[in-house]
């Protein structure tokens, strides 16, 4: 049984022609039951009918009852019955484009080998969590199908950069405007040479990195293993499920925006001792307009109405010692949320909380203004460097260390199961 290369074609299943924008819909992880409902309405072609299919249910339905996973497989099956989404008559590489305001970011859509994940070499940077982990599984299960893209990231490879390149000169296949205004363009790449080349050069890489999609990646791991042990004999190893959805895109293309933090309360003390003690370890300097840091080892706080740049003033580890603790978020981590606020484990504490950089600084005074958290600390973003030496060292990242944006969309390629 011949192994599959890193990155194969799919049959992938798509929006019918001309449907792309009623179809199109934000990722599943992305919105609540109530935020889903809201943006179905008016929408009865939006894939948030099976992404979020507690939508169709009473409200309240456990999002993780067994009615939730039959009534997505009944609503994909049914897209597919009334010629909505359609299956590609032959396993295809896609090119996917994104692009939010100036930021470009040109990848492919591919099947990505269980195996390597199951091997690290789809490198993973993150833990995750068992119900996550059961709700992607019980989804692909019964929707028979991989139905949101994790996100790979992979070093430059020439040979994908020519066939991208010369694929996008051609009209796509759609071109649809998701949230925040992100346009989703995709290309399908059917001709045998061109899939022939990027599954040669995809398999000449000795490693990539999920960006995101730890669940995705890991419940498709867990879904191959059942499939196997069901099927038997009947186990060929070229199946689609011995693959999962991914959206690749070169290192050098995408973007990571900071993550920030907000805490609930200064752990007893008044901000001026709150303030004493950060100087233990940081230069801290108060500043006019908003402290977004410029640069690795700088952080903003916000604080009383006032904004202060933060610089440490004791020795900080370096990436080649440990290439966890280097990171700002660790360092603000160790020497502020655990050293002075008594925060321990992020993963647990509910006195910390996390915004999205692409919400910018002012949601962090907004929430600090409001009353609802004391204190806000505004990072540099986490790099691809980072992320990819955390990984090549087997490490995992703190929670919350990475937000990448654009973000994809659920519904414009599905990977079925068989």
């Amino acid at each position: 049984m011949a192994k599959l290369p890193l990155f194969s074609p799919i049959y992938g299943i798509r929006p019918a022609k001309g449907l792309a924008q009623e179809i199109i819909a934000p990722p599943y992880d992305v919105l609540d039951s109530e935020e889903a409902r809201e943006m179905a309405k008016g929408r009865p072609n939006s894939f948030l009918h099976v992404s979020k299919a507690e939508i169709d249910l009473p409200p309240g339905t456990d999002v993780h009852d067994e009615s939730v996973y039959m009534k997505a497989a009944e609503n994909f099956q049914k897209m597919l019955d009334q010629g909505l989404l359609i299956r590609e008559a032959k396993a295809c590489f896609y090119v996917y484009r994104l692009q939010m305001g100036a930021h470009i970011q040109t990848g492919l859509m591919v099947g990505a080998c269980v195996d390597d994940y199951d091997a690290n070499r789809i490198r993973k940077h993150e833990f995750t969590r068992p119900v996550k982990e059961d709700d992607r599984v019980n989804q692909i299960k019964y929707v028979k199908a991989q139905t949101g893209p994790g996100i790979i990231a992979y070093k430059q490879i020439p040979e994908i950069d020519a066939v991208i390149k010369r694929t996008v000169k051609n009209a796509p296949e759609f071109s649809a405007t998701g949230a925040g205004g992100v346009i989703h363009t995709l290309w399908v790449i059917n001709d045998d040479a061109d899939i022939r080349a990027i599954s040669a050069a995809s398999e000449g890489q000795k490693t990539v990195y999920i960006a995101d999609g730890h669940h995705r990646s890991a419940a498709a791991s867990r879904v191959k293993k059942m499939m196997v042990a069901e099927r038997g004999a009947a186990h060929k190893g070229d199946e689609p499920y011995n693959v999962y959805l991914a959206a690749a895109f070169p290192v050098n293309e995408m973007k990571i925006w900071d993550y920030n933090r907000v805490v609930k309360d200064l752990n007893g003390l008044t901000p001026e001792r709150f303030l004493a003690k950060i100087k233990d370890s940081f230069e801290v300097v108060e500043v006019n307009g908003q402290a977004k840091p410029a640069a690795r080892r700088e952080f903003g706080l916000y604080l009383g109405g006032k904004w202060y740049l933060m610089k440490p003033t004791v020795k900080t580890p370096a990436k080649e010692e440990d290439p966890v603790k280097a990171l700002d978020v660790s360092v603000l981590s160790d020497l502020v949320l655990d050293r002075v606020l008594g925060i321990k484990d992020l993963r647990k504490s509910d006195r910390v909380d996390f915004v999205g950089g692409i919400r910018g600084l002012g949601e962090l005074e907004k929430r600090v203004n409001s009353g609802e958290m004391a204190a806000a600390f505004a990072l540099f973003a986490t790099t691809l460097d980072e992320l990819i030496s955390v990984a090549d060292d087997n490490q995992v990242m703190p929670p919350k260390s990475t937000w990448f944006e654009p973000k994809l969309a659920d519904g414009l390629v599905s990977n079925p199961l068989l």
